[in-house]
């Protein structure tokens, strides 16, 4: 309490000092298209109160305008021949604000045709994105209730994603698997970057990417342009910012998912190099320590760290370096259980075993663009990036004293060690290119070299002799190369479309896919209708690890290969959408798709398998002889009803309804795991001013989903391998209840002399609602094939302090 009232006491402070009224809004304006400066561009603040401040870009484009109030603003962006941009910004005392601008060139030569309509885009990064995209910002993984600061749990809000794992961030893009989900940083593709992640997986519990560090990024649902590879589901495209090249700012977090430290600044002045570093280490231990419950009696132990250094070179070029790395253990001890609960059980790890989990991701960098002219510019990017798994679990029997009602250990011995490390060598080069008002060309090739080496042991306890038996052990190079070409070609100022085409060969099984035609069209029917479509084939690799496990024959006979020569995953999109800006900042977005998916792997002997079904949770795959004869079918709707912030209010709805169904190799029509029928979400958000420096927001999101598929459970099967093992029979026929939550979060910011402080209060299902995650194999001694049901989080506060300066 004495704490709690010295904090407050220094805010009250911290508030009473003469504050500063205003900042600076500076930037850089350049072409989307070619990358070069754009000189001469105006740039217009509109405050709350409708004062304009302005400036233009100088000849190396960029612009200044100081002297802005504090508070939330409009700045408009213009110049003759391009289209408009109008973005919202909060500006605060603490820090800078820095905005880069794109701007597209119009089709006329003049500003005499204005197309204001929105298509919910809002200024997608990719120009070649027409259709199934929508652009995030720092603020928006912020400011929704219950995302953490987490791009993936952000996605979660949007029509067609669907992410109710409360322990996880995994996400189902349109009833696919989280496997097909890629994720992207500069221009190259990254391992999965989550702490506790497992091989072969897309989400974990905790985000590795800092958010601070972000840029304005895109994210792709479906029938996703040319230069996108290696993904049948969802894309994550993500830019990092580089740092203020004028002065030193510095931000410090603590709360209860980490501490957290951000320094940026210049590197050289006369230059304009920067610097930009975010550091996070995790602060869960210490709450443990104090006894407050963090969804699982083991505490989790991460650190990650993020960082660009940007560096101007002559003529509107830059080189710069980035990277992101993260390191997360965790040691789940259930021997040392005192006494019988069989109703309290670990979120995170079996029932029947002590577990020591250990993951590890790190990409490296560096990337060059430079301008060509005024029509085009090259980027190459280079990069190296590794990711590990390590896990160890020792297996115990016990049984309950009589006397004293406690556990008394009768065994305990190790049962699962394997170590799986995948290191990348990475080159991403392209060249874009104006051809006149109307056309853009983009052609490129995205090289990877993947060295892996998987090692897997597991102790046969109920074999007879008991044995150690090897599941992978190999080690090798393969090579994944990605050509593709893209052009746009605009017919008018009112109707656009893009055509690609790429290509996808794998080293390792010699499969290549040919070719793989993309479409996307955008037509603006009148100043706020909106009509779009998007067709296109993708194609993925199956999770590395799988093509290498192996399986003996017979007992002493020698591990052999059966599934290094599996084909890719392949997948038809189609796309038709229509959006319409009902009112002035209010938006109304739909889309209809279907999709096709085939040459899946199944299992060679009939049965329910697919790998469709893989990749959420924590689990891996252990094939059998698996041949790609599978298919699956994603078809749905979604809706988006928009309030963009204005006049100190947002609103967001979206929903969906869809099926998700596919054959295994039993020729048998399935719903997939994914297959919830049906997504909504609600999210408000409200801000209020309190006295002339401080801002309160309040928002809540609302969750409602399909629950999750399961079936009939072989117990035999399960106390046989000590995990939950389902039957054929009426496999995934049965739903979980319908999942319900409701978050709400609180911040309070506070503007004082050369600082910023910010308190917020995120809480995660607030009513506590008792969501099912699956069923587990939790045997006690008195049942030692006991299946029951696992709970997912109940209520959950999560806060944090940040100020910047």
């Amino acid at each position: 309490m004495k704490k709690g009232l010295l904090i407050i006491l220094f805010v009250g402070l911290s508030g009473l000092l003469l504050s500063q009224t205003t900042q600076t809004i500076r930037g850089k304006v350049v072409d989307k298209e070619s990358q070069s400066t754009i000189i001469g561009a105006n740039v217009i603040v509109v405050t709350e109160k409708g004062a304009l401040k302005g400036a233009a870009t100088d000849i190396d484009g960029n612009y200044r305008i100081e002297g802005v109030s504090l508070g939330r603003h409009k700045v408009k962006f213009s110049f003759t021949g391009y289209k408009d941009r109008l973005v919202s910004v909060i500006v605060n005392s603490g820090k800078e604000n820095i905005i880069n601008i794109e701007l597209e060139e119009s089709f006329t030569l003049m500003n005499e045709v204005e197309i204001t309509a929105n298509d919910g885009s809002r200024g997608v990064k990719n120009e070649m994105a027409l259709v199934s995209v929508t652009s995030f910002s720092v603020e928006e993984t912020e400011k929704y209730a219950g995302s953490r600061g987490d791009p993936a749990r952000m996605a979660s809000n949007f029509a067609g994603v669907q992410g109710s794992d409360d322990s996880r961030n995994d996400i189902v893009v349109r009833g696919n698997s989280p496997l097909g989900v890629l994720w992207r940083v500069e221009g190259i593709d990254i391992p999965n970057p989550n702490h506790f992640s497992i091989a072969g997986s897309s989400g974990g519990p905790v985000g590795i990417i800092n958010n601070k560090v972000m840029a304005n990024s895109d994210f792709f649902t479906g029938a996703f342009p040319a230069e996108y590879g290696n993904s049948i589901s969802g894309v994550f495209d993500l830019k990092l910012r580089n740092g203020n090249n004028e002065k030193h700012e510095f931000s410090g977090q603590f709360g209860f998912l980490g501490t957290e430290l951000m320094a940026e600044g210049p590197i050289s002045k006369k230059s304009r190099s920067s610097y930009l570093i975010a550091y996070r280490y995790s602060t869960l231990s210490l709450f443990g320590s104090f006894g407050i419950g963090v969804g699982t009696d083991a505490i989790p132990n991460y650190q990650d760290l993020s960082f660009k250094l940007n560096f101007p070179q002559k003529k509107g070029g830059t080189l710069s370096f980035f990277g992101i790395s993260g390191m997360s253990n965790i040691d789940i001890m259930l021997s040392d259980q005192e006494k019988p609960d069989p109703d309290q059980l670990e979120l995170y790890g079996q029932q029947d075993r002590d577990q020591f989990f250990a993951t590890g991701m790190g990409v490296v960098g560096m990337t060059y663009l430079k301008p060509i002219g005024d029509k085009a510019y090259w980027k190459t990017t280079l990069s190296a990036s590794i990711e590990n798994n390590h896990a160890l679990h020792n297996i115990f029997q016990r049984h309950v004293d009589s006397t004293t009602g406690n556990y008394k250990i009768d065994d305990l011995y190790t049962i699962l060690n394997y170590n799986f490390r995948q290191t990348k060598y990475s080159l991403s080069t392209f060249l874009n290119r104006k051809i006149g008002k109307q056309d853009v060309i983009k052609f490129g090739v995205n090289t990877d070299m993947i060295v892996v080496s998987y090692i897997d042991s597991i102790f046969r306890d109920q074999e007879i002799p008991r044995r150690w038996e090897t599941r992978w052990n190999h080690d090798g190079t393969s090579f994944l190369i990605q050509p593709y070409i893209q052009w746009k070609h605009k017919f008018s100022e009112t109707f656009v479309m893009n055509f690609g085409l790429h290509n996808q060969t794998f080293s390792q099984t010699g499969e290549s896919s040919i070719v793989e035609p993309r479409l996307g069209m955008k037509w603006n029917v009148d100043e706020n209708q909106i009509i779009t479509a998007g067709a296109g084939f993708h194609s993925q690799l199956q999770p590395m690890y799988s093509y290498f496990y192996t399986t003996p024959a017979t007992v002493g006979a020698p591990n052999t290969l059966h599934n290094d020569k599996m084909k890719f995953t392949e997948s038809f999109h189609s796309v038709i959408g229509y959006s319409n800006v009902i009112s002035k900042g209010f938006f109304f977005k739909s889309e209809a798709y279907y999709q096709h998916l085939y040459n899946i792997p199944v299992t060679v002997a009939p049965s329910s398998f697919s790998m469709v079904n893989q990749g959420g949770g924590f689990g891996r795959v252990f094939p059998d002889s698996l041949e790609n004869t599978g298919t699956g079918r994603n078809v749905g709707i979604e809706i988006t009803v928009q309030k963009y912030f204005s006049k100190t209010f947002f609103t967001m709805l979206t929903g969906a309804i869809y099926d998700s169904k596919y054959k295994g190799s039993d020729g048998i029509e399935r719903n997939t795991s994914y297959n919830g029928n049906f997504a909504a979400n609600l999210l408000l958000g409200k801000e209020l001013k309190i006295g002339k420096r401080g801002v309160l927001s309040i928002g809540s999101k609302v969750s409602w989903a399909g629950g999750r598929r399961y079936g009939l459970v072989d117990t035999i099967a399960s106390a046989a391998l000590k995990e939950v093992v389902y039957l054929d029979d009426q496999f995934n026929d049965f739903q979980f209840k319908d999942y319900f939550r409701l978050d709400l979060k609180v911040n309070y910011r506070i503007n004082t002399k050369k600082l910023t402080h910010e308190f917020g209060l995120d809480i995660v299902n607030i009513l506590g609602t008792k969501n099912l995650l699956n069923l587990t194999y939790a045997p006690t001694p008195d049942n030692p094939t006991r299946i029951t049901e696992n709970q997912q989080l109940g209520f959950f506060p999560i806060f944090y302090y940040r100020v910047d300066f």
